[in-house]
């Protein structure tokens, strides 16, 4: 997908962000699946940089066209391709912003023309990612499990700082405007991706909220598996949305609705909202949270969550109670 550039006489800052979505900006993986929720996260920046004042391409995979388009402050997405990095290096930037990792993305990042940069470059001695001027925080995440498990932050928050700005909690600008009108009271966001499937709450559960929760509110099970829009479309359908860790979570909070989300592997504090609920499990085990595909215990923590917790969660949501930032054990 590729549109227009700037005309001359346009005055407004030109700004280059590269998000295809390969590795996940605070994580060490380099497994080149795509992150949807890392790519939707990423809009949080585009507050930013206002439309009258900048105008923003934005690189990213073709999977993740749907989540940018008809988004107000982006005025070209690129797609990557062979040619892609050819057709960059013939322009110039006055901000270039490269939150991938990957060395070859990193080197070509380095040489678009460009007055300042941010994020991560590539080391010519190395040849590994090393950070610009604010990033290196974020960089000692993807190597250091300890700090990353220890911070507070949210990921806005240090995307925000990553850029040398403060966060404020500005949503996620998300592209698509959903039609659908409210139907359910609840949502039911129980699948997760092949890619860690530790996040994902037990089935049995599941279906043991399920049956709580529909004797008094109407309850959907997830929908639009295959089709972004579709699945905009649904979440937009549920009053309140349950979810593990994925990226329903993220559409869910970028279109404003009251969310109970599910946490035991994965960094609770890295999300925020203001009508977020975090249930987590009642544990101390040190091993929590382990950021892992993996677990090595015979009882995963997600499934030490119980049903009666996240039904308390999803009534107090309902009936309009203030939602505490912090977590729900």
């Amino acid at each position: 997908m590729h549109m227009p550039l700037p005309a001359e006489d346009d005055k407004r800052k030109r700004v280059l962000i590269i998000k295809p979505g390969y590795s996940e900006t605070l994580d060490p993986d380099d497994s080149g699946v795509v992150s949807l929720g890392d790519i939707l996260r990423t809009t949080v920046i585009l507050h930013l940089y206002p439309p009258d004042q900048y105008h923003v391409t934005w690189l990213v995979d073709k999977k993740g066209i749907a989540l940018l388009k008809g988004n107000s402050h982006i005025h070209r997405l690129l797609t990557v391709n062979h040619f892609t990095p050819h057709l960059l290096l013939s322009e110039w930037f006055d901000i270039v912003i490269n939150f991938e990792k990957e060395p070859g993305i990193c080197a070509v990042a380095d040489r678009i023309p460009a007055w300042r940069r941010y994020g991560f470059r590539l080391d010519p001695k190395t040849h590994m990612a090393v950070a610009y001027d604010y990033a290196d925080e974020a960089l000692s995440f993807t190597t250091n499990s300890a700090a990353k498990r220890s911070k507070v932050k949210s990921w806005s928050k240090i995307l925000y700082e990553m850029l040398g700005q403060k966060y404020t909690g500005q949503p996620y600008l998300l592209g698509y405007a959903p039609k659908s009108e409210v139907c359910y009271d609840v949502g039911l966001n129980h699948l997760i991706g092949k890619k860690f499937p530790l996040k994902r709450w037990p089935e049995e559960y599941w279906k043991g909220l399920h049956d709580e929760l529909s004797g008094e509110f109407s309850v959907c099970w997830q929908q639009g598996d295959n089709d972004i829009e579709d699945y905009i479309e649904w979440i937009a359908s549920c009053r309140v949305i349950v979810t593990n860790d994925s990226l329903g979570l993220h559409i869910a909070l970028a279109l404003g609705k009251p969310v109970v989300a599910l946490f035991g592997p994965t960094i609770a504090t890295e999300v925020s909202g203001s009508h977020l609920a975090k249930v987590l499990p009642p544990l101390t085990w040190d091993c929590i949270p382990c950021m892992d595909t993996k677990c090595y215990r015979n009882d995963p923590c997600i499934a030490h969550i119980s049903v009666e917790s996240v039904s308390k969660a999803v009534a107090g949501l309902l009936e309009g109670q203030t939602v505490m930032e912090g977590p729900v054990r």
